[in-house]
């Protein structure tokens, strides 16, 4: 009967959500559906899409984005053809770094809705062939959390041992010289009991110890709990810290001050600890695995492709899909060092499937990072469109993305709602810059809400830079992108082909070529503002000229032997068989 009586009142209450949102009617053509959404394998055939809750959509006119104003735009990003969206966090949090702060793991913050909203929206997705993904917190809670609350009670309180509590080195000087990555020591003193508890980010984020088989145990009953509502895994934050040197030895010394005037130093005790960490991603797989097609993506900074692959496991046992960072830190078009970065991850011991991203909440856009001075931002924004969606492996698109969005960053210190920014201005801006509200039409607020205050101001651009704009353009960004992406699931070559690289000396035109079972597509980019001719080994492509799949000019064949691109243009074309 207490069954009955849940199904009823969630029933009910998705009922109810669903009278309240309707889809927009500019969400453009209907994508043609991913023939393999039910397969096992289908996020390496996938095209995900990060969506930051507080700057999406705002359902209900209070300034911030919320789960409805999702909801509202599954059309939309159904005709984009995403098939998985990634959440960043909406669990109730005190917001100090924006929901990366979790004071409760199994509910949802009321500012961004309810879970019925949540099961709403994971139904609705599903309709629409698109899953959803949630971001999971595994290195630190909110110092609001109920385990925190505890732990901090006393010495001996059973949850004492879920945060790293440690006696400082004198009255006033922590147990090591540790400094967090936002800024000050790593330890925060506690009067209540005369100990210091660690933190790598804020001191109101308390790291969890994961040397601990209860926290463990909490935190993987936590996937399972989500995976049995329906969600389809996991963007796990900060990976790479959730152990810390049991022996507490200092960091040595590095040269120069941090952004917030702190002395740097080479974090080698409080970062990357692997052995444990991957023995513990590889725990956290066997959770996943027991739930069908679910998938785990890492948020994992590395210093090199080496160190990336060790997060696949030994055999393809621990994350599905480890971020590759190091092709995002490039900032600037240049050709070969993105072919040393795609033949490093191509050569992974492992045959760990590579997973790219440009953007995302803690990095400026990529319009403003890869255009050069003077050059147009749409057309930079449209070769490395076809660079992220064309490669072999998953890419992971950050909203506004796909309109080519622009970093709106704050004037003034006082203008800034990022913690990072406040602490660290001028010299650290903070992260406010590349989370303002996405830019859905010319009215008030770029259609964001109806006419509250954002959060975040709009970029001024929003009246010609928006989706109902560019959806009207047959040559836009938006379209553009669409345009790809029907064709990595149209494509065998680009959904399931292997990558050659091509006219490998070439230092202002970035050339591959994705083969499959006897089809072969030629992918030719111009990184420079001036024309630029190519030639390629017929040998490689088989062919000596192709038919034009897409191209930013106007070309309707390619000549492989002499192929002659636009400035900053792009040519992908079927070799002929």
């Amino acid at each position: 009967m207490r069954k009955l009586l849940a199904a009823i009142v969630l029933s009910l209450a998705l009922s109810c959500s669903a009278q309240q949102w309707h889809a927009p009617k500019d969400a453009g053509p209907r994508m043609p559906a991913n023939r393999f959404a039910q397969d096992e394998g289908w996020w390496q055939r996938a095209v995900f899409y990060e969506v930051y809750p507080r700057s999406f959509a705002d359902s209900n006119n209070d300034g911030t984005g919320d789960l409805k104003g999702i909801l509202s735009r599954l059309d939309y990003l159904q005709s984009l053809g995403v098939d998985a969206v990634w959440i960043t966090p909406v669990f109730p949090s005190p917001q100090v770094d924006f929901g990366y702060d979790v004071s409760d793991y199994r509910d949802i913050d009321p500012q961004y809705g309810t879970l019925a909203d949540m099961d709403l929206l994971i139904a609705e997705g599903k309709k629409r062939g698109i899953k959803v993904v949630l971001d999971l917190v595994v290195n630190h809670t909110s110092d609001k959390h109920r385990w925190f609350q505890e732990s901090r009670k006393s010495r001996d309180n059973p949850y004492r041992d879920y945060y790293i509590w440690r006696d400082g080195k004198g009255k006033d000087t922590p147990p090591t010289n540790w400094t967090s990555i936002f800024g000050g020591p790593s330890w925060t003193a506690d009067a209540a009991t005369n100990q210091w508890y660690y933190h790598f980010f804020y001191p109101q984020q308390p790291d969890l110890n994961w040397r601990n088989p209860q926290v463990e145990k909490e935190v993987f009953d936590v996937t399972r709990w989500w995976y049995q509502r329906g969600v389809y895994g996991f963007r796990l934050d900060a990976v790479n810290t959730m152990y810390e040197d049991p022996q507490l030895r200092d960091n040595p010394p590095a040269e120069g001050t941090d952004p917030y005037g702190m002395p740097n130093q080479k974090k080698i005790y409080d970062v990357d600890l692997l052995p444990e960490i991957h023995a513990a991603l590889q725990r956290l797989r066997k959770v996943a695995d027991e739930y069908p097609g679910r998938v785990l993506i890492g948020e994992t900074w590395t210093d090199s492709e080496q160190k990336l692959a060790e997060y696949y496991g030994p055999k393809n046992n621990e994350l599905h899909m480890p971020m590759y960072f190091n092709f995002m830190m490039i900032d600037k078009l240049d050709p070969a060092t993105f072919r040393k970065r795609i033949a490093a991850i191509e050569r992974n011991p492992v045959g760990g499937w590579p997973v790219y991203v440009l953007s995302n909440h803690d990095k400026v856009r990529y319009v403003d990072r890869y255009t050069p001075k003077g050059a147009p931002k749409p057309e930079v924004a449209k070769l490395m469109g076809a660079l992220l969606m064309t490669l072999r492996g998953t890419p992971i698109l950050y909203y506004g993305d796909e309109i080519g969005m622009e970093n709106n960053d704050p004037k003034r210190r006082e203008d800034v709602k990022d913690v990072v920014g406040r602490l660290g201005w001028p010299k650290e801006k903070g992260r406010d810059g590349e989370r303002t509200p996405m830019q859905w039409d010319a009215s008030v607020n770029a259609g964001f809400n109806r006419g509250a205050k954002p959060w975040l101001p709009v970029h001024p651009n929003y009246k010609t830079l928006n989706v109902k704009a560019q959806s009207a353009q047959p040559h836009s960004v938006l379209n553009w992108f669409r345009k790809l992406v029907s064709l990595r699931r149209t494509q065998p070559a680009l959904y399931e082909g292997s990558y050659v690289a091509l006219d490998e000396e070439n230092r202002k035109v970035m050339s591959f070529a994705r083969k499959s079972n006897g089809q072969t597509i030629v992918v030719a980019i111009n990184m420079t503002g001036a024309h630029q001719t190519v030639s390629f080994d017929l040998a490689k492509i088989g062919a000596k000229d192709g038919q034009v799949l897409a191209t930013t000019g106007k070309a309707k064949r390619a000549a492989f032997s002499k192929l002659t691109l636009e400035p900053y243009g792009v040519v992908i074309a079927e070799a002929g068989k």
